[in-house]
C-alpha cells in the first residue's frame, strides 16, 4: 500500500503541476514505433516530451536495471540489499556500503542542482521529461506488472529531477572519481577506525586495463572509401550487465534533431550514433581527467594541512547511510580540502599518517555538460561541427571522439575535460612519491598553491585544459584508437607531444592498437574500404599475438626433449588452432589462458620496443632464454582448463557462451590483451565448463552516408532488455554469433517496413 501511494501522489503531483490545460492540449506527448529487435522510434514536438518519451521506452526494457541504479546513486544500497553486498559502480564491483559512502559524500546536489540551472534550456527540459517518463511507466504498470525481478521491491519508486542529477553525475565520474569510491569511503585520519567497508573492496588505485575501458573506433574518409564519402565504424566494448549497456534508440525532436544510435542508462538522447550527416563514436581515452596532491600535515592536527605554511583545517562531512530495517544508519565522518575529498589507497602506499594524506582533484566532478555536448554533436552537419562543440563545452568526460562525415573527412579529437597540467607543471610540482606512482596516477605536491590547476581564459570551468592544448585531427584518409594515447591515430601522421595527462607520447602500443593498425593498414592496401570490408576488420577474430608467438612455441615444442606431461598434451593441442577466436576454433581456450600468463614473462620479446617502428616492436620471442618457463607456463594453462571442465581442443563457441535458460549461445571474440579487435573478456561460469562474457563488443555500427542520408548496419550484442521475459532479451546476441548485421531504418518508409505493431501515442 505505501508504495501505491507513492504512485499515486507523483501522479497527482504532476497533474498539478501541468494545470488545467492538460485535456485540451497534453503538456507531454511522444510517438513510440518498435521495428526489429525492439529498437524504439521516439517522435516528440519539444525536448520536455522526447525525454518523456526516452525514459518510457528505457524503462519498458529496462525498469529492474534502471529502479535499481537510482538507488545506487542515492546511496541507499546498503538499506536494500545489505551492507556486504556487491555494487556495479562503472566498470568494477565495490561492496555496497563504500558504494554508499562515495554517492552520499561525492554528489553536491545543490551544486548539481546550480549547474543544471545555468544549461541550455533544452538539456533541463530533458531532464525534467525523463522524470515524468519513468514515472509514468510505473503508473501504467501497477505494482501486479512490474518485472518479475523487482516486483514488490520498496526500491522501485518514482523518481525526481534530484534523481537524475545523480545519476548523469555517476556517469560523468565513470572514468575518474568511481574508480576510486573504495579510496575515498576508507579514508580515515590516524588512530579512526574505518568502518566495515574496510572488509569489502581493496582501496587501490586501478592498473591501466583493470577496469575494463575499452573500444575500437574508425573514421575512413573520402580518400579510403568506395564512395569518396566518410564512413565510420564503432566498436565500443562495454560491460555485458549493469547500468553501463548501451540501449538502441532513434530520436527525432524539435529543431531538426534527428538522431540514431545508444545510450546508457538514464541517456535521454544517443550519445554515440548518426544523423543525415556525420556518424560518430567513442573510445575510451588514455587521458587522465583528475590528479592526486600530497599534503603535509599540521604536526598539531592530522586534520589540518599545509599550504604555503599556513595551516587550513580540512572540512569534515558527516555522512549517515541508511541500513536494512532494524538495523541503526551508520554515521562516519569524511573529510575535504581545496584539492578535493581525501583518498586512502594502502595498496599503492596511499596512507592518512600523522604527517602525509592524499586529495582527489577531479576535473569532471560537477561536469553538468554532457548532455548539451552531445545535444550539438546530434545536431551537426559535419566533422568540424563536431571538432567546434566538444571544444566549445568541454564536456566529454572521458571519451575520445571519433567521426566521419558525408563529405568525406574524418576526425578524431581526443578534448575532454581534463586538468590543465602542462608537462612543466607535473615536473616542478612533483613529490619524492611521483615518480613510483606515475604508471598509475599523477601525483602533484599540495603544499604550494602554485601545484593547483592553471586557469586558461575562455574555459567553461577555471581548471580545465583548454581544447586548444588538447589533441584534433582531420584527415581525409583514416583515422583510429583502440584506447592508447592521442599520439597514434595514424601512422602517417604521429602527433606532437603534449601534456603528460593526456597520455604518453611515443609509447608502446597495446597488442590490440597494434592489431588495429596492421589490419586496417593491410585492408586498405587491399582496395576501397566498403561495408563488406568493415565487417571483416570489426569481427576478423585473429589473436595478433599468436601470429607473434605461436611458431616459435610450436618449435619449442618440437625441439623440448621430455616436457612435463601437461606441457606435451598443450603443444599437442595448441597445434591444430586457426590462430582465430571464431565459433569453431579449437584451441583457443588454451591459448586464452596461456597468453595470460605468458604476456607477464619479463624479457619475453627478444626485440624490444622502437617508437620508430611502433607497430612491429616489441616482438620474436625469446623461447631459447625462457624455454623451460613458456613450457611450464603451457603446462599451468593445461591444468587450468582441466580444472575448469574444459577440453583442450574444445570449439571456441562451446567455451564462450552466454546462457540463455537451457541455451548457450555461442560469443566469437577474444581477449584484447591477445591483440583481439572484437575484444571479449569472459569469467568462469559458476560449476565450470565455460566462459561467460562480462565486458567487450557491445553496440557494433558501421555507417556510411547516400544521397538520401545514412546507410547503417549494426548489432547489440548483448540485445535490448535485461527482462529476461522479454522477446528482446537475447534476440540480437543469437545475431551477433551469427554475425547477422541488422540494416537500421531511419527513414519513415524503412521504419514502416520494420515496425512490429502500431505506433504508441503516450500524452498527458
Amino acid at each position: 500500500m505505501k508504495g501505491t501511494f507513492g504512485w499515486a501522489a507523483a501522479a497527482a503531483a504532476l497533474a498539478l503541476a501541468m494545470g488545467p490545460g492538460l485535456a485540451a492540449k497534453p503538456r507531454l506527448e511522444a510517438r513510440i514505433t518498435r521495428t526489429t529487435y525492439g529498437i524504439p522510434h521516439i517522435e516528440a514536438r519539444d525536448w520536455r516530451s522526447v525525454g518523456y518519451g526516452v525514459a518510457y521506452a528505457y524503462a519498458e526494457d529496462n525498469l529492474c536495471l534502471l529502479a535499481e541504479e537510482f538507488a545506487t546513486v542515492a546511496g541507499e544500497r546498503s538499506r536494500f540489499f545489505g551492507p556486504e553486498g556487491k555494487a556495479v559502480l562503472g566498470f568494477q564491483e565495490v561492496d555496497n556500503l563504500s558504494s554508499d559512502l562515495f554517492f552520499r559524500a561525492a554528489i553536491d546536489l545543490p551544486a548539481l542542482r546550480a549547474a543544471a540551472a545555468q544549461q541550455p534550456r533544452a538539456v533541463r527540459q530533458l531532464a525534467e521529461g525523463y522524470v515524468a517518463g519513468y514515472n509514468r511507466h510505473l503508473r501504467d504498470l501497477g505494482h501486479e506488472r512490474v518485472p518479475a525481478e523487482c516486483r514488490g521491491k520498496a526500491w522501485v519508486r518514482p523518481i525526481t529531477l534530484d534523481d537524475v542529477l545523480r545519476l548523469t553525475e555517476k556517469q560523468m565520474l565513470l572514468a575518474s572519481s568511481l574508480a576510486l569510491a573504495p579510496a575515498l569511503a576508507n579514508a580515515a585520519p590516524p588512530g579512526a577506525t574505518p568502518p566495515q567497508a574496510a572488509r569489502g573492496t581493496p582501496a587501490a588505485l586501478p592498473r591501466p586495463g583493470e577496469l575494463g575501458l575499452g573500444s575500437n573506433g574508425w573514421a575512413f574518409g573520402g580518400e579510403a572509401t568506395a564512395d569518396g564519402r566518410g564512413l565510420l565504424i564503432g566498436n565500443p566494448h562495454f560491460p555485458w550487465n549493469g547500468p553501463s549497456r548501451f540501449w538502441q534508440m532513434h530520436v527525432t525532436g524539435p529543431d531538426g534533431y534527428d538522431v540514431m544510435g545508444v545510450g546508457i542508462a538514464g541517456s535521454p538522447i544517443p550519445t554515440l550514433g548518426f544523423n543525415r550527416d556525420v556518424a560518430w563514436t567513442h573510445t575510451v581515452t588514455a587521458a587522465r581527467h583528475f590528479t592526486l596532491y600530497q599534503l603535509a600535515l599540521d604536526p598539531a592536527d592530522p586534520t589540518r594541512y599545509l599550504v604555503d605554511g599556513q595551516s587550513i583545517a580540512m572540512e569534515p562531512r558527516r555522512i549517515t547511510v541508511p541500513m536494512p530495517e532494524g538495523t541503526p544508519p551508520l554515521t562516519r565522518t569524511l573529510y575535504t580540502t581545496r584539492f578535493g575529498p581525501v583518498v586512502a589507497a594502502p595498496q599503492n602506499g596511499l596512507t592518512w599518517s600523522a604527517t602525509n594524506a592524499y586529495a582527489l582533484m577531479d576535473a569532471n566532478r560537477g561536469n553538468s555538460r554532457g548532455i548539451a555536448t552531445w545535444l550539438a554533436i546530434g545536431k551537426a552537419r559535419s566533422v568540424v561541427e563536431i571538432k567546434a562543440a566538444v571544444s566549445a563545452t568541454l564536456g566529454i568526460p572521458w571519451v575520445n571522439t571519433i567521426a566521419a562525415d558525408r563529405k568525406g573527412e574524418a576526425l578524431i579529437a581526443d578534448i575532454t575535460a581534463v586538468p590543465n597540467v602542462s608537462a612543466e607543471k607535473v615536473a616542478a610540482c612533483a613529490t619524492p612519491f611521483s615518480a613510483l606512482l606515475a604508471p598509475l596516477v599523477t601525483l602533484l605536491d599540495g603544499t604550494r598553491s602554485v601545484c593547483a590547476w592553471d586557469v586558461a581564459a575562455d574555459t567553461p570551468v577555471p581548471g580545465l585544459m583548454p581544447a586548444a592544448d588538447q589533441a584534433a585531427t582531420i584527415r581525409r584518409d583514416y583515422l583510429t584508437n583502440s584506447n592508447d594515447s592521442y599520439w597514434l591515430a595514424n601512422p602517417r601522421a604521429p602527433h606532437a607531444p603534449l601534456s603528460p595527462i593526456l597520455g604518453r607520447h611515443r609509447a608502446e602500443l597495446s597488442l590490440r592498437s597494434r592489431s588495429n593498425f596492421i589490419e586496417t593498414e593491410a585492408l586498405l592496401a587491399a582496395g576501397p574500404i566498403d561495408h563488406a570490408a568493415a565487417k571483416m576488420l570489426v569481427f576478423a577474430n585473429k589473436s595478433l599475438a599468436a601470429d607473434l608467438v605461436l611458431d616459435d612455441l610450436l618449435a619449442l615444442c618440437a625441439r623440448a626433449e621430455a616436457p612435463e606431461a601437461a606441457a606435451a598434451r598443450g603443444c599437442a593441442a595448441i597445434k591444430g588452432w586457426d590462430r582465430r577466436f571464431e565459433i569453431d576454433s579449437r584451441g583457443a581456450a588454451l591459448f586464452r589462458a596461456f597468453w595470460a600468463r605468458a604476456a607477464k614473462l619479463p624479457g619475453l620479446w627478444a626485440v624490444p620496443f622502437d617508437p620508430v617502428d611502433p607497430l612491429h616492436t616489441p616482438r620474436d620471442l625469446a623461447s631459447e632464454k625462457l624455454e623451460a618457463r613458456l613450457l611450464a607456463v603451457l603446462g599451468e594453462a593445461v591444468e587450468e582448463l582441466d580444472a575448469a571442465q574444459i577440453a583442450l581442443d574444445a570449439p571456441w563457441g562451446t567455451v564462450q557462451i552466454r546462457p540463455v535458460g537451457a541455451e548457450r549461445i555461442p560469443i566469437h571474440g577474444g581477449p584484447g590483451t591477445a591483440g583481439v579487435l572484437n575484444h571479449q573478456d569472459a569469467r568462469p561460469l559458476p560449476g565450470g565448463g565455460a566462459l561467460v562474457p562480462v565486458h567487450g563488443t557491445s553496440y557494433i555500427q558501421i555507417v556510411s552516408f547516400d544521397e538520401r542520408g545514412p546507410v547503417a548496419e549494426a548489432i547489440l550484442s548483448y540485445a535490448q532488455s535485461t527482462n529476461p521475459a522479454s522477446p528482446h532479451f537475447a534476440d540480437q546476441t543469437r545475431a551477433y554469433a551469427a554475425k547477422r548485421w541488422h540494416r537500421l531504418p531511419f527513414h519513415r518508409q524503412e521504419i514502416a517496413a520494420q515496425a512490429l505493431g502500431p505506433a504508441r501515442r503516450i500524452a498527458e
